[in-house]
């Protein structure tokens, strides 16, 4: 029998150890990998091709939105299944708009994850009744369309920097943690500004929150 693979994704090791300790008991389902933040998923899912990458919302570095957008554009065979701790109907709406496979809340029985991945690993869809009302009565757009209309057309890298920097890291750590020049960043910095005409720190972290890009829940400092 050919086991489901799977790569976790979630920047709390406690939550982590707890989803590998409630699938090593699944004969069907094997985790390969695990990761806590977006850009570690990008990476691992490129190294480990896992059948189905379960996969946190609110994450450092790169959030589980953007991740699986780019995830979906690199390796569109791998399925992704979002989990989240709220059911906001943005979240819904552009988990459903990116072409995930599925949302779970965190708060669901420990029993249905299992199910969950079998079934997105089947090719189906895994939304529960009131969310999938909720995108049928909001004609939710095609996938991808409703996700970068939220974010005025910024790249994927935009869409990294802007995370960095609305967590509150200097250009120079935010360069260090994407690997490029200060320069670079500085570019897309800019960039940013003009395309969303906001031209300080304080407003760049308002516009992430309000897209959903970062969470309330993040510390953030104004530099």
């Amino acid at each position: 029998m050919k086991r489901i693979t799977v790569l976790l994704v979630e920047d709390h090791q406690m939550v982590r150890d707890g989803f590998r300790s409630l699938l090593k008991h699944e004969a069907d389902i094997e985790v390969i990998g695990e990761a806590e933040n977006g850009r570690q998923a990008v990476q691992l899912t490129g190294k480990l091709r896992p059948d189905v990458v379960v996969m946190d919302i609110a994450m450092p570095q790169l959030n589980g939105l953007e991740a699986a957008r780019q995830i979906r554009k690199d390796f569109p065979d791998v399925k992704v299944l979002i989990l989240s701790a709220h059911s906001d109907d943005a979240y819904v709406e552009q988990v459903a708009a990116l072409g995930a496979a599925g949302f779970l809340l965190k708060q669901t029985s420990s029993d249905v994850l299992p199910k969950a991945i079998r079934e997105v690993n089947k090719g189906r869809k895994v939304f529960n009744a009131a969310m999938t009302k909720r995108l049928n009565r909001q004609n939710a757009p095609a996938p991808g369309e409703l996700f970068q209309r939220k974010n005025n057309r910024l790249s994927s890298r935009e869409i990294e920097v802007l995370q960095l920097i609305a967590e509150g890291k200097p250009n120079k750590q935010v360069a260090a943690e994407l690997g490029v020049s200060f320069k670079t960043v500085d570019k897309h910095r800019q960039h940013l500004m003009s395309k969303l005409d906001i031209h300080d720190v304080a407003g760049l972290t308002r516009y992430a929150l309000a897209k959903g890009i970062i969470e309330n829940n993040v510390r953030v400092t104004f530099n």
